[in-house]
């Protein structure tokens, strides 16, 4: 006889406590989506490219802009090391000048002594702490003869002027302690900034790193877009400008005056200068990017500007920083070849424009001077645009 009991349902227990196959699904998904949580953050611990990408440049824009404070130091250090020197060198000369006034002072001490004079007092005098305590104490000067008296105010004025420039020297030995302190610290930050860069980079695979320099090429191409629109604005306000000049040139035949006024002289010579700069800058393409480097073979991005402007006569200040104040601010619009672009909130980039959007500049650590958009870190990345003469 068959048994009527329905069948149970097939499942597990748990704890003594039936288990549905439902339940059973639920709990292995739970245990899933718990296994998929615990490996989520290793998953996520690994930055993405672009991530790598804009750290690498931030690393490198960091690195630049220590750098600027590593020649700023650089430079104040020389200066100091300069004056330093300069001061020590007068120390000693005066110091000179000083045994010898006090041999003449012994001089006349010796001589009192071999003649048993009482006056005037000279060995007395140099036994003194100072001259002017003993002036203060005594009528030595009423004493003396003319000739001592002259040897006295020589002594007392080559002490006073050699104590003061021993003062000076070492309050500039203190400075140059300072600035020295500065320039490692610089130093310091800039090696570490690159060795960070670095060490992100030799973590890519091959496959990354193909993929980041095809990230690099579709912002070269979005620069040199960019670029050509500047090419086209440039062109249609160059033309514009000569066909108000060839109406304006026009007018005044039709008057027969016979002249007309312009400003191509100083534009000319600005020209000029500009031409011998860029021509300078442009030997420099291929040679690398060095930190604190001013030529010839290496340069940093100031260091670039610097010698292409010095090329032209025209003397530029070492850092970033001084030398967007080393000229005339114009806008990019107006911007001509030969003046200086600056880029980023910390003005810590510069290069050299030559038109149609493009520059001549020496990138970055890893890199060589190069012809570029001023539009390779995009739009809002420039600063100001400088023209230096």
């Amino acid at each position: 006889m068959a048994s009527h009991r329905k069948s149970r349902p097939a499942g597990t227990r748990v704890a003594g406590i039936r288990t549905p196959t439902l339940a059973t699904a639920a709990l292995t998904s739970v245990a899933l989506l718990s296994q998929s949580a615990n490996a989520a953050p290793e998953a996520d611990d690994k930055p993405s490219l672009e991530e790598v990408e804009k750290k690498v440049d931030d690393l490198y824009r960091q690195a630049e802009s220590a750098t600027d404070k590593y020649n700023s130091a650089k430079e104040k250090t020389t200066k100091q090391r300069k004056r330093v020197d300069t001061l020590l060198d007068d120390v000693a000369q005066r110091t000179q000048k000083l045994n010898e006034a006090r041999e003449e002072l012994g001089s006349f001490a010796a001589a009192q002594y071999r003649t048993g004079a009482a006056a005037p007092d000279t060995a007395t005098f140099l036994l003194a702490d100072t001259p002017q305590d003993y002036f203060d104490q005594t009528q030595l000067m009423d004493r003396m003869t003319g000739r001592q008296k002259v040897a006295v105010d020589d002594y007392v004025t080559q002490q006073s002027e050699t104590m003061k420039k021993r003062q000076e020297a070492t309050e500039s030995l203190e400075t140059l302690t300072e600035t020295q302190g500065d320039l490692k610290t610089a130093k310091a930050t800039v090696q570490r900034k690159l060795a960070d860069a670095r060490d992100l980079l030799s973590k890519l695979t091959a496959e990354e790193k193909a993929r980041l320099a095809a990230i690099e090429r579709e912002k070269r191409q979005e620069a040199a877009r960019k670029a050509a629109e500047l090419a086209r604005q440039q062109a249609a306000q160059e033309q514009a400008q000569e066909q108000a000049a060839q109406q304006q040139d026009s007018g005044s035949s039709s008057t027969g005056s016979g002249s007309s006024t312009s400003t191509a002289p100083a534009d000319s010579s600005y020209a000029t200068k500009a031409e011998k700069a860029l021509a300078f800058a442009r030997a420099q393409i291929g040679k690398p990017y060095v930190w604190g480097a001013v030529g010839p073979g290496s340069y940093d991005c100031s260091g670039l500007t610097q010698a292409a402007w010095k090329a032209a006569g025209v003397t530029l200040p070492r850092t970033t920083y001084d030398q967007v104040n080393a000229g005339t601010t114009v806008s990019l619009a107006d911007a001509q070849p030969g003046d200086l672009v600056f880029f980023y909130d910390d003005i810590s980039h510069v290069g050299i424009y030559i038109g149609n959007g493009m520059m001549i500049h020496a990138p970055k650590p890893g890199a060589y001077v190069r012809e570029e958009s001023i539009y390779y870190d995009g739009q809002s990345a420039i600063h100001s645009v400088v023209r230096p003469a």
